[in-house]
């Protein structure tokens, strides 16, 4: 099991539940390398006896948060565990966390910061702090859904999926022109995810809003993509946006330790 993120110290702290820490570090344990485990494997993983590996993986399965396949008698992750990612999505906690990165970033830059994940052919802002020449739009921007071809704050997700489902989700789908400088046509959107990728952040000029500028990075857990921070303002702040760049990349870290339980080394 990696040795770093929420499961790191596996020694439960004094006046906390031992029972309930076990439980939790058997789910941290699964990854897409680790779908399924035995009883004898969470044993010897763990340093528990193999009475103890039982009970805690009969009480996860119990409360459908593991499911147990009759044939091999091996644990895979339960339908309990997708309520609580959805209720999760739900739930404000991702803007609860993440705003004081944010807010600390706006600080630094003056300029409008926002957190988006994706969201089926866009993405979605789900944390928002305003620039200090206020707000962008005349209502608040979270919530707000940005067309997965228009922008810099898409284009820093879309550019880092998988060419061949980022290819699948394009295809044959019209795509509409927000202003004169909206890129509709494929190859010529290949082309600038391909670049974005190169560089490894996205800058536009009024592709999705005229006169609006926006600077964004990909935030990315255990090495996939999960979303993207974005800085956003009129279009004479952005004349040089290269000294932005360090800090959202810092902010950008930041979200990803938050998000995994990473620690600094």
């Amino acid at each position: 099991m990696p040795d770093s993120g929420f499961a790191a110290d596996r020694d439960t702290p004094r006046g906390l539940l031992q029972t309930a820490d076990r439980a939790l570090l058997v789910l941290l344990g699964f990854d897409r390398r680790r779908t399924d485990w035995g009883v004898t494997e969470v044993a010897e993983e763990f340093g528990w006896d193999k009475s103890v590996a039982q009970r805690v993986l009969a009480t996860l399965a119990h409360r459908g948060f593991l499911a147990a396949d009759p044939d091999t008698r091996r644990y895979r992750i339960g339908p309990a565990a997708l309520h609580l990612g959805r209720t999760w999505e739900r739930s404000g906690s991702l803007r609860m966390l993440v705003t004081p990165i944010l807010a600390d970033l706006s600080r630094q830059t003056g300029d409008t910061a926002l957190l988006s994940v994706p969201d089926g052919f866009h993405i979605r802002c789900v944390a928002a702090v305003d620039g200090e020449e206020g707000p962008l739009r005349y209502y608040p921007l979270v919530g707000e859904l940005y067309p997965a071809h228009a922008g810099a704050t898409a284009q820093a997700y879309f550019a880092f999926v998988p060419e061949d489902r980022r290819r699948r989700l394009f295809r044959d789908r019209p795509m509409a022109r927000f202003t004169d400088r909206t890129l509709t046509d494929p190859d010529a959107l290949e082309r600038r995810f391909h670049r974005v990728r190169e560089l490894g952040y996205a800058f536009t000029i009024g592709e999705y809003d005229a006169h609006v500028a926006t600077l964004a990075v990909p935030v990315q857990l255990h090495g996939e993509p999960y979303g993207s921070l974005s800085l956003g303002g009129p279009e004479a702040r952005f004349e040089g946006h290269a000294d932005r760049l360090p800090r959202i990349l810092r902010a950008a870290e930041q979200v990803e330790r938050l998000l995994t339980g990473a620690r600094r080394h």
